[in-house]
């Protein structure tokens, strides 16, 4: 049942190409009909070529014509059939499988980071080329060259009881004992091969791992240990595939006997059925190229059947990513958010994260004024970043609510959400490509001279130019080509010519050296102009100007006021103050 409906799926999917497959099924039925017809005709022709020294020349040759003619129009008409069905085929396979890849991908990258963080990016990369593949080559064997040999056993095989209804049972039973013979193997190894589809994901997750931080592999000097890793993967799926093969293997020697076995069965009998005059030499010769053609069509079709038990578990895996559900939902009725003012309320969040259901925030409560500028500060883990997640909508909160102008973040569409938030983080996440294209990620219909100020407001302009195709020239994976200061006021300018209303701010100097830091910080200050922003830090000297400071800690805030007040109240703040700055806390007050 689970192979019927998995595979039941992959047919779903042709959609309104339904009816394409049911033309494709049409055509493959006559197809295989006019393929039984060979051996059937040529059956005639040796019954005709026996019975000619009882007829004249004339009539000989008039039967003989007729039979020819026949058999030249069935031969014409399984070369168009045989045409059309591959034409169709093709084409029909190659269309869905990029629709399919699109549909995977585009799920994948709207799915939260909960999701992300739950499964290797390896493994998604994996899935969605293995199961488009395997959706390809299922479409494309089957309604190319299988289809016409299920209709044959189906359909086509209990027809030959009228022509002979001793030698077709006999063709029957010896059809039957090869499906049998199929099906043990194939139950028996398709628990392995879902083992072996488990070590090939792991092996290429391993891979994109290594791949991914080749920096850290060379530095800690881990080459040998990374290629033990990988070939210990690689040893186990060895181990466990070859049994597979080794049955299988079994499979297609039975298969090569059995056409040789049952043309020699066909044959005996045949034999004694014409001897007792129940069988003519014609009917012989049909059910023998019968047999031939059956069991040479069922030798590809168990090929064909191994190979979909092979692609079974990465097809599973392929639908389980694509019916996997988001963690935040969004409603049928989710209207857009609008939001010109930017004011930010959290009312009494409380979230938890699934799996351990430890609270990371309880009870967290304060209201960000459209413009002002609000600072999170904390020990790590105090749940800083998971507040400003939760404002982002990358989780949803366990209890209380979150509002952006007093719409709730639930009830609005996520792309609305989002478009009017802007982050800048403190590792400047930057694709492959140009720096244009970079720029106009959050904005793709700017123009040229509105990217150029951005750019010149984010203090990037300059050095733009001096690159080598300026706007043009491409960065290289994240950003690799550029200096750190410089990805980061890439990053900035890039939030500036999004030009969101509110703006999170996760840690975006803390990874710079000073001269650097002191560029990117203008840059900073002319961005948060106007803007409700909200700065993640644990520098606490970078937070000295913030209308407001929320303290973290385990998951609440216990304190709250401008820099100097908190100081002045000699608290947690002030805690966190004397440990990074050396002057004591009467002078920074009083340098306030």
């Amino acid at each position: 049942m689970r192979f019927f409906r998995v595979y039941g799926r992959v047919l779903g999917l042709l959609g309104r190409d339904i009816r394409v497959a049911g033309f494709l099924a049409v055509a493959n039925l006559v197809v295989a009909g006019l393929q039984f017809l060979d051996p059937v005709l040529f059956g005639h022709v040796v019954n005709l070529l026996t019975g000619a020294g009882s007829m004249t020349p004339d009539a000989l040759w008039s039967q003989a014509l007729m039979l020819l003619g026949i058999w030249a129009a069935v031969g014409v008409g399984g070369i168009v059939g045989n045409m059309t069905v591959s034409l169709l085929t093709e084409r029909l396979a190659h269309r869905h499988r990029i629709k399919s890849m699109g549909r995977y991908f585009t799920h994948v990258l709207s799915m939260p980071l909960s999701f992300h963080g739950d499964t290797h990016s390896g493994r998604l990369i994996k899935s969605m080329l293995s199961g488009t593949d395997g959706l390809f080559g299922t479409w494309l064997v089957f309604f190319r060259d299988q289809l016409s040999t299920i209709l044959s056993a189906l359909i086509l095989l209990p027809l030959t009881l009228f022509l002979n209804w001793r030698l077709g049972l006999v063709l029957i039973v010896l059809v039957s004992i090869f499906l049998i013979v199929t099906g043990l193997v194939v139950k028996k190894t398709e628990t392995a091969q879902r083992r072996v589809e488990g070590l090939n994901a792991a092996l290429a997750g391993t891979a994109q791992d290594a791949l991914s931080n080749v920096m850290v592999v060379q530095s800690f000097t881990r080459l040998s240990a990374e290629a033990k890793l990988f070939g210990d993967i690689a040893q186990q799926v060895i181990k466990h595939q070859f049994p597979v093969l080794n049955w299988w293997a079994l499979v297609n020697v039975m298969t090569r006997a059995s056409s040789t076995l049952a043309v020699i069965t066909i044959v005996v009998i045949g034999t004694w059925l014409h001897v007792h005059g129940l069988a003519s030499v014609g009917e012989i010769v049909s059910f023998m190229g019968l047999a031939m053609m059956l069991i040479g069509r069922l030798e590809t079709a168990a090929s064909f059947i191994s190979s979909l038990f092979f692609k079974l578990p990465a097809l599973e895996e392929f639908f389980a990513i694509l019916d996997a559900r988001s963690s935040v939902p969004e409603k049928d009725e989710a209207r857009r958010l609008w939001a010109p003012r930017g004011e930010v309320k959290f009312d009494n969040v409380s979230f938890a994260y699934p799996n351990s259901g430890v609270p990371v925030l309880s009870g967290v409560s304060f209201t960000a004024k459209p413009g002002t500028s609000v600072a999170l500060v904390g020990h790590t883990g105090a749940g800083k970043s998971t507040a400003m997640a939760l404002l982002q909508r990358l989780w949803d909160p366990t209890e209380g609510r979150i509002t952006i102008d007093n719409q709730d973040l639930r009830d609005v569409t996520l792309d609305s959400m989002r478009a009017n938030i802007g982050v800048v983080f403190q590792e400047s996440l930057l694709f492959n490509r140009t720096i244009r294209d970079n720029l106009l990620v959050g904005r793709p219909d700017a123009t040229e001279e509105e990217m150029i100020q951005a750019c010149r407001m984010a203090d990037a302009h300059e050095f733009i130019v001096r690159q080598a195709k300026g706007y043009d020239t491409m960065i290289g994976e994240r950003g690799a080509t550029l200096s750190g200061g410089q990805r980061q006021r890439l990053a900035i300018a890039r939030a500036l010519l999004k030009n969101p209303p509110i703006l999170i701010l996760d840690e975006a100097t803390s990874a710079l050296d000073a001269a650097t830091e002191a560029k990117v910080s203008r840059a900073l200050r002319t961005l948060m102009a106007g803007r409700t922003t909200f700065i993640i830090a644990h520098r606490l000297s970078t937070v000295r100007d913030a209308d407001e400071i929320l303290v973290f800690d385990a998951g609440e805030i216990v304190e709250s006021g401008s820099f100097n007040a908190l100081l002045a109240r000699n608290g947690r703040f002030a805690e966190l103050v004397q440990t990074q700055l050396a002057a004591p806390i009467p002078q920074l007050v009083a340098a306030e």
